[in-house]
C-alpha cells in the first residue's frame, strides 16, 4: 500500500511539473513611471508614454503607468527606487535636494531631471460676483487646495503661507475632479489647481456655474513671493481659456520635469528620450493632450535647475542643447 501511495504521489509530481510554464530566460524589465491624480496631466504624461507605440516594442523593457498623489509623492517613490520614473515639478527637485522640503529636512538626492515637459500655472477658481479679487479675500472661505502629497498642496500651502491665509481657510483636501464637483455643488467657494491649461477640471466647473480665475501674479508681486522662490516664473492664462473668463489672466508657473531614480540605466533613460523626442513621438504626446505643444527637442533641458541623469546628458549633448 505505502509503495503504490509513493507511485501515484511521485506520478502527480511529474504531472504537475509538466504544467509548469519555465519564465523566459529574456523577460521584460518593467519600468515603473509615476503620474498623478485623476484629471492631472501628469498622470497624461505617464499614459501617453506608457502607450505609445514605439514604447511598447521596445524589447528590453515595458513601461507601466502608476497613479499617485503627485509631484511630491512621486519626488519620493523616485528617490526610494519605489518609481523608475516620475513627474515633478522642477521647485521640489531643487526643495527636495537640497533638505528645504515643507517640514520635511530629508535631502532627495537620487531624483535626476530627464527633461522638461511642460509649464504648469497657479489656478484659483472661484464663482463670479463672489466678491473674490485676492488669495487674501478666502479668509473664512471652504477652499479646495489639492491633493494631499501632491504638487498642487504642496504649492498652495506655500503660497496661502506666504499669503497669510493658509489657517484662516477651512482646507479641503481633494483631487482637480473630486474639487471640481464640490465647487458645482456649492460645498466650496473656490478650488486652486497647479496644472496646465486648459484643465477638464475647470472646464467641469465652467458648465455648471460661471467662473473667474483670480489673478495670482498680482499678489506674488506685491509680496515678494518670486524673490523668495526664483524658480517660479511669471505668465499669463489667455482670455476664452475657460468659458465666461474673457480677460487674461495672470499668474505663475513651475517647469513640470520627467525624472528618474539616479540607479535606472543610462541606456534606458536614453532609449526612451530617443523615442519621445522624435517627430511622430512628440506628435503623439501632443495629441494626448495641447499642453504637450510645449515639448520640443530646443525646450529639452528648460527649468532644469537640479543635476540631469547620465543617460539624460548624453541624449541632450547629440542633440546640441547641451556642450
Amino acid at each position: 500500500m505505502r509503495r503504490t501511495v509513493f507511485y501515484m504521489a511521485s506520478f502527480c509530481l511529474l504531472l504537475a511539473m509538466n504544467f509548469v510554464v519555465a519564465e523566459p530566460a529574456h523577460a521584460k524589465k518593467r519600468i515603473v513611471f509615476g503620474g498623478g491624480p485623476a484629471g492631472g496631466t501628469f498622470q497624461v504624461v505617464a499614459n501617453a508614454i506608457q502607450t505609445y507605440k514605439p514604447v511598447k516594442a521596445i524589447e528590453e523593457f515595458t513601461v507601466k503607468a502608476q497613479s499617485s498623489a503627485g509631484s511630491v509623492e512621486n519626488l519620493r517613490k523616485v528617490n526610494s527606487g519605489r518609481s523608475d520614473f516620475g513627474v515633478v515639478y522642477s521647485g521640489h527637485v531643487y526643495l527636495g535636494r537640497n533638505g528645504q522640503m515643507k517640514n520635511d529636512p530629508r535631502k532627495y538626492e537620487d531624483v535626476m531631471a530627464v527633461s522638461f515637459l511642460y509649464g504648469a500655472p497657479a489656478q484659483l477658481v472661484t464663482r463670479k460676483g463672489s466678491g473674490i479679487k485676492s488669495v487674501k479675500d478666502l479668509v473664512g472661505k471652504k477652499v479646495g487646495v489639492g491633493n494631499a502629497g501632491s504638487g498642487a498642496f504642496a504649492n498652495c500651502e506655500m503660497f496661502f503661507t506666504h499669503m497669510g491665509v493658509w489657517d484662516k481657510i477651512e482646507r479641503n483636501a481633494m483631487g482637480y475632479n473630486d474639487a471640481a464637483a464640490a465647487f458645482g455643488n456649492n460645498q466650496l467657494d473656490a478650488f486652486w489647481l497647479f496644472t496646465a491649461y486648459p484643465s477638464g477640471a475647470v472646464i467641469m466647473a465652467a458648465q455648471t456655474n460661471d467662473i473667474d480665475l483670480i489673478d495670482v501674479d498680482a499678489d506674488a508681486r506685491a509680496t515678494g513671493f518670486y524673490d523668495k522662490y526664483p524658480y517660479f516664473s511669471k505668465l499669463s492664462i489667455p482670455a476664452g481659456t475657460y468659458k465666461g473668463v474673457d480677460q487674461t489672466v495672470p499668474s505663475f508657473q513651475d517647469s513640470a520635469l520627467w525624472v528618474a531614480n539616479k540607479n535606472v540605466p543610462d541606456e534606458v533613460v536614453y532609449k526612451l528620450l530617443s523615442v519621445i523626442y522624435t517627430d511622430e513621438g512628440l506628435a503623439h504626446m501632443r495629441n494626448q493632450k495641447k499642453t504637450f505643444k510645449a515639448m520640443s527637442i530646443a525646450a529639452g533641458v528648460e527649468g532644469i535647475v537640479t543635476p540631469l541623469h547620465p543617460g539624460a546628458t548624453k541624449f541632450w549633448k547629440e542633440k546640441g542643447i547641451l556642450k
